[in-house]
């Protein structure tokens, strides 16, 4: 394509945010597409390990007029994830156009907008942004000239595909967790840096934690109910892992579970230059924290335990044990300890430098309010505590879909019925 396109509304980014998006602009009948730098769920695709499951059940893996199929209390595998996503699209004839990348979104003539993509020009009255929060690993200032290889989590695999000898994973939360879990299994050594994290278990008094999460109404908090927005869109994501045997002590990956498995704890990496690494003494602080936030949420569920009437219907309660904060080093030479690869699992920071509109923060974040951005007929769907706890998560983007939809098509398609309307697959009234 090389002629300027003319079209009602282009949905940039073919994951879970973008499609959920895109069968609602078919129901309303909406001329649209979606455009993907690569094909549905790329990232799913290529920036994810071998062995990756979703950190929710798949009873909890919703879009608009779908739900994933399969055992509801299993974990999706990432591969299982893009086949369900790709059904999901063919069955709406979701109008996505792979191989596309937008490389720069601007303001176009009578309040259009034009996208210019690696084929061509797309000019339209709408644009929704669902490239999601997660597009460049973050890599931490103290990490210079490091003597050996390092490698982000986008582009660990599996402990096969790394050099012989020790790993010092830097994160702990979902994702260095679970890659210090699956080196340590493999009988790799490990050295596990650990900064701020979220500590919950996979499963209390018989239920899996998000059934606890949705039904005490923690998910559906909005933005506006948090004293410190910024603080709950920086939160740390839980120290989870989807796998057969959730129910089982053996599924945990919190810090007791990993230093059962022989993982060794340091502080916050605060240099890496050579083969010497350098440490926070921050551990134990950090440890007390997340029990004290654990302990908490888990409070709240034995209240509304107790409120509603539950106690005849689940388990005893029984709260994880106490994290062993053990002395920990200040400077590892990771040549004398052995360890060959360093995996940086430190999270990642959104990249809208091609969007060329006055709709971002400082930091490259949106500015807006349930998906309206400051420029009309520009949205955004999938980012971080966008309205909702769980804007982030695959269940939480229908809920963003639906309220940008609502905007998009003048109440075309009703906030008020989203939930309904996911949950049982039947048209919003």
């Amino acid at each position: 394509m090389t002629a300027l396109q003319t079209i009602d509304t282009v949905v940039v980014g073919a994951g879970h945010a973008g499609l959920a998006v895109s069968r609602l602009l078919t129901e309303a009948a909406r001329e649209h597409v979606v455009l993907d730098r690569g094909r549905v769920g790329e990232r799913w695709r290529t920036a994810r390990w071998d062995s990756l499951r979703l950190l929710t059940p798949t009873w909890m893996t919703r879009l608009p007029q779908w739900q994933a199929a399969g055992d509801p209390d299993a974990f999706l595998s990432a591969g299982q994830f893009v086949r369900q996503l790709e059904e999901y699209a063919v069955s709406f004839d979701a109008p996505v156009i792979p191989g596309t990348a937008v490389t720069l979104l601007t303001a176009g003539p009578d309040g259009c907008y034009d996208l210019h993509t690696d084929h061509g020009t797309w000019r339209a009255r709408s644009v929704v942004i669902a490239t999601g929060p997660h597009a460049t690993p973050i890599v931490p200032d103290g990490v210079q000239c490091a003597g050996l290889p390092v490698i982000t989590s986008n582009r660990y695999r599996s402990p096969a595909r790394l050099d012989r000898g020790g790993v010092l994973v830097v994160g702990a939360s979902a994702s260095g967790a679970q890659i210090a879990d699956e080196l340590a299994r493999s009988g790799r050594d490990v050295v596990l840096a650990v900064g701020r994290h979220t500590r919950l278990p996979r499963r209390y008094r018989g239920m899996d934690i998000f059934w606890w999460l949705e039904t005490t109404g923690r998910l559906s908090r909005t933005i506006e109910e948090m004293p410190d927005p910024d603080a709950a869109r920086r939160e740390p994501s839980l120290q989870l892992v989807g796998r057969a045997g959730a129910d089982t002590v053996e599924s945990d990956v919190d810090l007791a579970a990993l230093q059962r498995r022989g993982v060794r704890l340091a502080g916050r990496l605060q240099q890496l230059e050579g083969k010497t690494a350098r440490f926070s003494d921050s551990l134990p602080a950090l440890t007390a924290e997340a029990d004290r936030r654990m302990h908490a949420v888990l409070d709240s569920v034995d209240r509304y335990v107790a409120r509603t009437g539950l106690t005849r219907e689940v388990l005893a309660p029984v709260r994880p044990a106490h994290v062993p904060v053990p002395a920990t080093p200040s400077r590892l030479d990771l040549r004398a300890e052995g360890i060959r690869t360093v995996v940086l699992a430190t999270g990642y920071r959104p990249d809208h430098a091609w969007v060329d509109l006055p709709v971002k923060h400082a930091d490259g974040t949106f500015r807006q309010t349930r998906g309206v951005t400051d420029a009309p007929g520009v949205y955004v769907v999938g980012q971080r505590f966008q309205h909702r706890r769980d804007s982030a998560f695959i269940d939480g983007a229908r809920h963003d879909a639906y309220a940008v939809l609502h905007h998009l098509t003048g109440g075309a398609v009703p906030m008020a019925a989203e939930s309904h309307a996911a949950l049982t697959g039947e048209e919003p009234a």
